[in-house]
């Protein structure tokens, strides 16, 4: 058998960031524009967990998210909403004090991926973005913004589900702004120094 070495997988490198999120809302259909702003803004996992949110699960006055399905135990937790998940959720359940928040056509049933993959085909399409750009970058994206703010790789894998430290590291990206803005820095104050002698 010949011996050959595997390529490193270099994770995700494309974020559903601001820009993208603008185009794809301009063009997507309901369901899809909801799980956008809520993938982006909560970093939940799209089929094992946002689909299947439950109204019962929502803290209102806490501003909280339980979600108590996922394959790890870390992944059962709390998850803090934004003012625009908040916004969404309100209109999205309405009266409701249970039953799915994104309900099935089918009785009983929350939306699938297939459907929602679908629509996510339409809209990326109009929207001009690559093919390579999947509906999980959007979690990729919090991870990324939320670790680039915070700092805090702890906040960041307690609120992803993330149990590994190294899963939790693909969204940590050399920061070309960062790394110009520190060695400015250490210029200007090189110059400041020289210029009181």
């Amino acid at each position: 058998m010949p011996d050959f070495k595997l390529f490193k997988e270099e994770g995700r490198a494309l974020r559903l960031d601001d820009q993208a999120e603008a185009k794809l809302l301009l063009v997507a259909e309901q369901p899809l524009k909801d799980i956008i702003v809520l993938m982006r803004d909560t970093g939940m996992r799209n089929a094992r967990e946002l689909y299947r949110m439950r109204v019962e699960n929502i803290d209102w006055n806490a501003g909280l998210i339980f979600n108590p399905n996922s394959k790890t135990k870390k992944g059962r937790r709390f998850i803090p909403m934004s003012d625009r998940v908040m916004n969404i959720l309100l209109v999205r359940c309405a009266d409701r004090q249970q039953g799915w928040v994104f309900p099935s056509r089918q009785k009983a049933k929350h939306i699938t991926s297939g459907m929602v993959n679908k629509q996510w085909v339409r809209a990326r399409k109009k929207a001009g973005l690559p093919e390579n750009l999947v509906l999980y970058c959007a979690r990729h994206d919090f991870g990324t913004y939320v670790l680039q703010k915070t700092g805090n790789i702890a906040a960041v894998m307690n609120s992803m589900g993330h149990s590994d430290v190294k899963t939790a590291m693909t969204y940590q990206h050399p920061e070309l702004n960062v790394v110009r803005d520190a060695i400015n820095s250490r210029h200007t104050l090189r110059h400041t120094t020289e210029t009181v002698n």
